[in-house]
């Protein structure tokens, strides 16, 4: 897809002047912005552009657009892009913080707690989470409190469920390997989940750390030569980024692979199983709409997923020399052929 042009505001000095308000402003006045301009929204992406962030981004404009919202009109999107550095994202998230924005969508996890370190006020809508409780974002998911809330995954709970699905697509599966992303603050306890979930399966199952784009070729050559019979993602947005690589790295070394994000199955994986994310997008731009409206982040419950989606990549799984089983093929959401 063509990158976005985005628009951007704070030039005037006129609207310096509006947004120039202090982080010490009471929530409620605080997501009503005044009539008199325009509400500024800020997003807190996670890889370095608006071209790589391209297949959620232009989601999120458009679920803006469907609700009536027209950037530079009634609404203007300040994106910040951190490119998975910590440090940017400090530094992004105080941005935006100085920016006395409206309100703010904070796509990751770690987005999230560094925006809650900064600001009481501004509204906060984070986007994928695993843990929100167990991060301190909110005091509960029913009744968040303060200015966070969101949509929470459930990436760990689905462990085992996407571990037998592998096996049931690869019937000799007996060795799985696991990529990490050592970013991923979940990293450590999303590994338990599989590694309890393999046992129960009668599946070995070992971590692979990938940690920049290079690392990707050495890691499936060693990978092949520990002899796994098939690769699972771990959760983290620098596997994301890298699911071209990946992709061709597993179909060059004859590897199913199996993610949770359904849009990283076509660059070569063999499917998929998780929540819609997409779907989240829309539904953050939702809980922003109310707050702009007058909802207070502390009343609005986190929400969690209530359906799941199977892709299955037939022509991976050629590839591979791989026949899908029909009950997989009958239950499949999604088929690409």
């Amino acid at each position: 897809m063509k990158r976005r042009e985005f628009i951007t505001l704070l030039g005037g000095a006129a609207v310096s002047t509006s947004v120039a308000c202090s982080d010490l402003w009471p929530l409620a006045a605080r997501a009503q912005p005044s009539p008199s301009r325009i509400p500024v929204v800020g997003v807190l992406w996670h890889a370095a552009n608006a071209e790589e962030e391209d297949v959620y981004l232009s989601v999120l404009q458009k679920a803006f657009r469907d609700l009536g919202y027209v950037e530079g009109k009634n609404i203007q999107l300040e994106h910040r892009f951190p490119a998975e550095n910590p440090d940017r994202f400090r530094t992004l998230a105080r941005d935006l913080v100085d920016s006395n924005v409206d309100a703010v969508i904070a796509v990751t996890t770690l987005g999230a707690v560094e925006l809650k370190k900064l600001t009481s006020t501004i509204p906060i809508v984070f986007a994928i989470v695993a843990d929100p409780v167990g991060f301190g974002l909110v005091e509960s998911l029913a009744r968040p409190g303060g200015n966070v809330t969101g949509l929470s995954l459930m990436a760990i709970d689905l462990s085992g469920k996407r571990l037998g699905l592998l096996k049931e697509a690869v019937p000799h599966l007996s060795r799985v390997a696991f990529l990490v992303d050592p970013t991923d603050p979940f990293r450590q306890r999303t590994f338990k989940a599989n590694q309890v979930a393999a046992e129960t399966l009668g599946l070995s199952i070992w971590p692979v750390e990938i940690a920049a784009p290079n690392d990707v070729e050495p890691a499936f050559a060693k990978i092949a030569q520990d002899r796994a019979d098939g690769v699972v993602f771990g959760a983290g947005s620098l596997l994301f980024n890298l699911r071209a690589r990946i992709g061709a790295a597993a179909l060059a070394h004859r590897l199913p692979a199996l993610a949770y994000i359904a849009e990283e199955v076509p660059s070569g994986l063999l499917m998929s199983y998780g929540q819609d994310l997409p779907d989240y997008f829309r539904r953050a731009a939702a809980y922003v709409d109310r707050i702009l409206k007058g909802a207070k982040p502390a009343d609005l419950p986190v929400e969690q997923p209530t359906k799941f989606k199977l892709l299955l990549n037939l022509k991976t799984a050629k590839g591979l020399g791989l026949t899908m089983p029909e009950t997989l093929l009958l239950s499949a959401d999604e088929v690409i052929e």
